[in-house]
């Protein structure tokens, strides 16, 4: 895939994210961060620039083959350049490190015609039977487990919570939205997302403001060009909110290297694996890097995408 973002370059460029430490916690109002709390040291990583598309998950469900072709392989996805090998400490199990993909959940990818359209009765999927208009905007309807299967897959891994707030908060920076301290506005430069009427229902902003109606609503990746990180990935905020590895939990300070890799007492039917950034239904609150959502592992949602992180 080759033509993304307004310079049509390839969809799976990465950029590297320099490494240092940040607060997890902390509100930025426009001048500067306060209330810090939980700090995070992340070691260098890279970060997709855009969100994975369509026409890229498309040739990952090619591979996949209806469950007769390509599955992760046991143990794969890890962080392998961190802590020799192991990867991500467990910051919900001392001493203990990522497991990787785990073989029982080969069952839980499918990414079939039927799945990628959901839910149902709902039409805001970007997913088409066939490649159509939609392959520049980034695949929603995915769950966590085809997500980090596509990662793998692609020779890459999903990032963790602190890597993801860290690369949109501009690191020790902590900056208010990924760019900056600017107001999204309404003209979609910055941000695809939704505003709301005097009823509290959303108002989608692009391609112009109005009902959100469907997928028409999602922006090609890369469509907000001044909206990009301090490392210059885009669409960090909105458009879709995009899955990280980490279960949702409190977090547990300090942090180096680490990620909430332990499943709560609750079965992964009911505890959620955290996603950031706000989607193209989400008024701007959401998009501020510090707020935290979650959704169970299984869950298939049309604000719900990805992106992947990679080995410095």
């Amino acid at each position: 895939m080759t033509d993304c973002g307004q310079c049509n370059e390839s969809c799976c460029t990465s950029l590297e994210v320099s490494g240092g430490t940040y607060d997890r916690t902390y509100t930025n109002s426009g001048g500067g961060p306060t209330g810090q709390a939980d700090p995070a040291t992340v070691s260098t990583f890279r970060l997709d620039r855009y969100e994975v598309t369509v026409g890229r998950f498309r040739q990952f469900v090619n591979a996949w083959d209806s469950g007769s072709g390509w599955l992760p392989a046991t143990g794969s996805g890890k962080h392998t350049h961190l802590n020799g090998g192991q990867g991500l400490a467990d910051s919900a199990s001392p001493g203990a490190y990522e497991t990787g993909w785990v073989s029982s959940d080969n069952s839980n990818i499918a990414p079939t015609d039927t799945n990628l359209h959901c839910p149902p009765g709902v039409v805001a999927a970007t997913w088409t039977a066939s490649a159509g208009g939609n392959e520049n905007r980034p695949i929603n309807c995915v769950n966590w487990y085809e997500a980090y299967a596509f990662c793998i897959w692609d020779g890459a891994f999903l990032p963790s919570e602190a890597e993801w707030e860290y690369a949109a908060a501009g690191g020790s920076e902590q900056r208010e939205y990924p760019w900056g301290t600017t107001d999204p506005g309404t003209g979609n430069q910055y941000a695809i997302y939704a505003g709301s009427d005097a009823e509290s229902l959303p108002i989608c902003y692009y391609p112009s403001a109005g009902a959100c109606t469907g997928p028409e609503n999602i922006a090609p990746v890369g469509t907000p060009t001044l909206g990009g990180g301090l490392w210059g990935q885009l669409d960090l905020a909105g458009n879709v909110n995009e899955v990280n590895l980490d279960w949702h939990a409190s977090y547990v300070s300090p942090c180096t290297d680490c990620g909430d890799l332990t499943p709560g007492p609750l079965s992964p039917i009911i505890d959620g694996r955290v996603d950031r950034g706000g989607d193209w239904v989400f008024v701007k609150t959401a998009m501020v890097p510090s707020d935290r959502g979650n959704e169970p592992p299984l869950v298939r949602s049309m604000g719900l995408g990805f992106r992947c992180a990679r080995p410095p």
